[in-house]
């Protein structure tokens, strides 16, 4: 069966460099034909697994599809993105894919191009992190450019939970304000307070107080926020914070509200320690000696203003 598949792909390839020769009663090459024949022909290696005479071969197509400034080039380099998946060669297939991105672009099909990034991005998520962002960013820049909010903020939302998983928070903090900036636009309100969350444990894990509490405080002039759950849960959690009160910021940090986000966001919260605090609670003050009456806590008062207020 690989045998008969391998003939067939030369009898294409020779079909194909046949359509390319010229002649005194054929004065042009047909670039279109000969595409045609290298598409055959890498399909033809392919179902017989010579990957790169396949690969080889769907290069050809999308190099003729080119000289004649035919559409069909984009679905080339796709081709050759599916072979190399297939071979476990990602760094390479998304060489491809981002080429065939910029020709979608060429061709006037934008959102062809952010579906593609988006569908490369997924497939080397696993494999190499910081190139899935890359991806996911370009994705949204191109949704952004095209006013697909909706869509650019989704991507944009990818790209910010693997920045928080690499650990690069500075990058994850101005993503983040990006994307809650986007939601603000298009009026996505309860989105917007989920940022606010999210905004708070990454400044607080970058050690930086001052941008957590800024976050919170700008968002009090979105319609809803002040007095709503996810305010109040960051009012409490920056009072502990900053009170050093280990015992409040616990209980924020592993409430519902915050251990129910994205699992990245949620191992922000669960992880989050007091300064100086060692990642210890605090414990519960000791019970009064001397029995019901807390008379030491009586003299202890006493104590405070011995002397008078003066």
């Amino acid at each position: 069966m690989a045998a008969q598949k391998i003939n067939e792909a030369h009898e294409h390839m020779a079909k194909a460099e046949k359509c390319l020769k010229t002649s005194l009663t054929k004065w042009k090459p047909d670039f279109d034909s000969a595409a045609s024949e290298y598409a055959k022909a890498a399909v033809c290696f392919k179902n017989a697994k010579q990957y790169d005479q396949a690969k080889d071969a769907y290069l050809k197509e999308a190099e003729y599809h080119t000289e004649n400034k035919t559409y069909p080039l984009c679905s080339a380099a796709e081709f050759v993105f599916a072979l190399r998946q297939e071979q476990k060669k990602m760094p390479e297939a998304i060489q491809y894919i981002e080429k065939a991105c910029m020709m979608y672009m060429e061709n006037g099909t934008p959102d062809t191009a952010a579906m593609a990034l988006d569908r490369a991005g997924k497939l080397i998520e696993p494999l190499n992190l910081e190139k899935a962002v890359d991806l996911y960013q370009k994705a949204a820049g191109v949704y952004e450019n095209e006013d697909r909010l909706r869509q650019a903020v989704e991507l944009l939302g990818k790209a910010s939970r693997l920045l928080v998983r690499l650990r690069r928070l500075d990058d994850a903090a101005v993503a983040m304000q990006k994307e809650k900036n986007m939601y603000k636009e298009i009026e996505n309100f309860p989105m917007c307070f989920k940022k606010t969350t999210a905004q708070v444990l990454i400044h607080l894990h970058r050690g930086d107080f001052v941008a957590a509490d800024k976050c919170v405080r700008e968002s009090y002039s979105l319609p809803g926020y002040s007095g709503s759950e996810d305010c109040i849960a960051m009012e409490t959690l920056l009072q502990g914070y900053d009170e050093q009160d280990e015992d409040q910021v616990y209980r924020v940090c592993n409430s519902p509200l915050l251990k129910y986000m994205d699992n990245d966001y949620a191992k922000l919260a669960i992880s989050l320690r007091v300064p100086g605090g060692g990642g210890k609670k605090k414990k519960a003050p000791a019970a009064p000696q001397g029995g019901a009456s807390g008379a030491p806590a009586a003299a202890e008062e006493e104590d405070d203003y011995e002397g008078g207020l003066c």
